[in-house]
């Protein structure tokens, strides 16, 4: 058995929504407090001798910077959304390093921190790009969808109901440009902040060019990717629910404890995990567990250090 084989090596993936809660405004003060609130069990980990990688979300904080760009178009050029991504990579991965940095302190563990601006590799012809489906950004009128069809390119579809929203491509990610260093760094017990938001959208030009995509990745499906590529035994996942659960929100709901690869694809397919929901955590699981990973804890943010005691969190296994 290498070296590597004998190290616990994992990958933590932070929702967005643990960083800006759906019940708050969302300002930098609450960020910061919810970062505290959600590094905490992180802390653990490296504590109980983990060496780690940290991806985390950006829904809400996209959401935002994209209506900060409709605002402003009159005053200054937009950024398109790649840059938004790579924006708050560094944002949010300062929020997350510097948290990092104090609780450590507080602990007197002596480990590094960084934060590294992730590009994720996309097939240019994915499915999604031809047909966007994925959300984002603020809320339009219909009366204003030509004007916006026409002017700026936008895609529009009605959302659920609630309105009409811009969709843009979620093409799955190949692999991670950066995924060398990375691997290095976590190995050397630097905690790496990495693939903030699923990363930045690229593919690759047939003369090995790299150029973005203006879409958005899966934060899960890109944690997932990542951990295959820097030799990790663990993969954490945290959440808004304590437990995966089948019939979700219905009388007979059932929270799971433990799923095996098998009973994760059987439920998938019976459409129990939504795709918008548990759907992706769940694949994410399932492709880390076929490409040699050893477990998965899905788990609130609150709860992973009660996970690693087993008293909560759902494992899966291969």
């Amino acid at each position: 058995m290498s070296r590597i084989e004998k190290e616990k090596v994992a990958v933590v993936a932070l929702g967005g929504n643990a960083i800006t809660r759906e019940f708050e405004e969302g300002d930098i003060y609450q960020q910061f407090a919810n970062t505290r609130r959600a590094l905490a069990g992180v802390a653990d980990l490296v504590e109980r001798g983990y060496k780690i990688a940290i991806t985390h979300g950006n829904g809400p904080q996209v959401g935002n910077a994209l209506i900060r760009v409709e605002e402003t178009r009159n005053l200054v050029p937009p950024v398109p959304l790649g840059v938004i991504v790579a924006d708050l990579e560094g944002g949010m991965g300062y929020m997350i390093e510097q948290t990092m940095q104090n609780k450590l302190s507080l602990r007197g563990i002596e480990r590094k921190v960084v934060t590294l601006l992730s590009q994720v590799v996309v097939d240019k012809n994915d499915p999604s790009v031809l047909n966007p489906t994925k959300f984002v950004g603020p809320f339009y009128d219909q009366k204003d969808i030509s004007r916006l069809q026409k002017t700026r390119g936008y895609i529009i579809k009605e959302d659920s109901g609630r309105g009409y929203r811009r969709v843009v491509p979620s093409p799955k990610p190949k692999s991670i440009v950066e995924a060398e260093i990375i691997k290095q760094l976590v190995h050397e017990e630097v905690i790496v902040i990495a693939a903030g938001g699923g990363g930045i959208p690229v593919y690759i030009e047939e003369d090995g060019r790299l150029e973005g995509i203006d879409g958005v990745v899966d934060k899960d499906l890109a944690s997932s990717v990542l951990a295959h590529e820097i030799d990790a035994t663990e993969m954490f996942i945290l959440t808004a629910v304590d437990k995966v659960a089948i019939q979700y929100g219905k009388p007979e709901q059932k929270d799971l404890d433990l799923l095996t690869v098998k009973e994760a694809k059987k439920y998938l397919k019976e459409g129990q995990f939504p795709n918008g929901n548990m759907g992706p955590k769940i694949e994410a699981a399932i492709n880390f567990l076929q490409n040699h990973g050893k477990q998965v804890i899905i788990c609130s943010v609150e709860g992973l250090t009660d996970a690693l005691n087993g008293k909560t969190g759902t494992r899966i296994i291969p």
